[in-house]
């Protein structure tokens, strides 16, 4: 996107300076009106094309993160199919993975839910109402490698988005059986699709690896590798729901049933 608003930019300077330079070489008494009208219709040219661009630009910059998709902000165009599909355990939710305060703050907005977060990473640069939560200690900074500060089937839904995709099997095998530990009803796991791209180089920083897009027949043998089935109860609801609702997945969505 940079590179193709920087060219019409670069040709637009160019040829506008040599008409400019023309004009005054060629008619040096005539009105400066001309190349100062020139100019102003030139950048106003520029600011509707950086400010249309795909047509959405202040939609993309609110549904993606570093230029690529999040799945915490599928998850929150999901709530009404979650419901759907949960009923009352969407009354006590926990959410885990990044801008898990975007997906706390939308869930509390919902009647008789109550909901928290585990933020995986560092949020020092977040805004007020994310660190909000953290002091009010519904949002949680927490490295999900460990096991999480909570009680056995403290919550009736845990829905994890992102976090997993930036983990190696080797962390799979403890995080992914902490997750389930904490849940009563069931578990909610968003994963991106093979060939989305995450965390470019400036953010390899905080996630501490390049995200690894992994297909549905991985995550199915992992999951039964776990002994974790498949919830097609939750799964038929939800596909009905979004059906209804002409829902198009952005993210893989799996639905799990917790240990007994």
């Amino acid at each position: 996107m940079s590179r193709r608003q920087a060219n019409p930019m670069r040709r637009f300077v160019d040829s506008g300076s040599f008409s400019l330079a023309g004009a005054l070489h060629s008619k040096p008494r005539s009105s400066p009106i001309l190349p100062i009208g020139l100019v102003l219709v030139g950048a106003i040219l520029l600011i509707g094309y950086v400010y249309s661009g795909s047509g959405k630009f202040r939609g993309e910059a609110v549904s993606r993160i570093g230029g690529d998709y999040s799945c915490s902000v599928e998850v929150q165009r999901v709530i009404p199919f979650l419901k759907k599909a949960y009923g009352d355990s969407m009354h006590k939710v926990l959410h885990v993975g990044p801008d898990t305060c975007s997906v706390v703050y939308k869930l509390l907005k919902e009647e008789e839910t109550e909901a928290w977060g585990v933020e995986p990473y560092d949020i020092e640069d977040a805004e007020a109402t994310c660190k909000s939560l953290v002091h009010k200690g519904i949002v949680r900074v927490a490295d999900i490698k460990f096991p999480l500060p909570y009680r056995p089937k403290s919550f009736w839904l845990v829905i994890v988005s992102d976090a997993l995709d930036y983990l190696s099997p080797r962390y799979l095998n403890k995080t992914l059986p902490e997750l389930t530990r904490v849940a009563s009803d069931g578990l909610v796991v968003f994963t991106g699709y093979p060939g989305n791209q995450r965390a470019k180089v400036a953010e390899l920083s905080k996630f501490g690896r390049p995200a690894k897009m992994r297909g549905s027949s991985w995550w199915v043998r992992f999951f039964l590798q776990n002994s974790l089935e498949e919830n097609e109860g939750a799964i038929k609801k939800f596909e009905q729901a979004a059906s209804k609702g002409s829902y198009h997945p952005a993210c893989q969505v799996f639905h799990l049933k917790p240990y007994n």
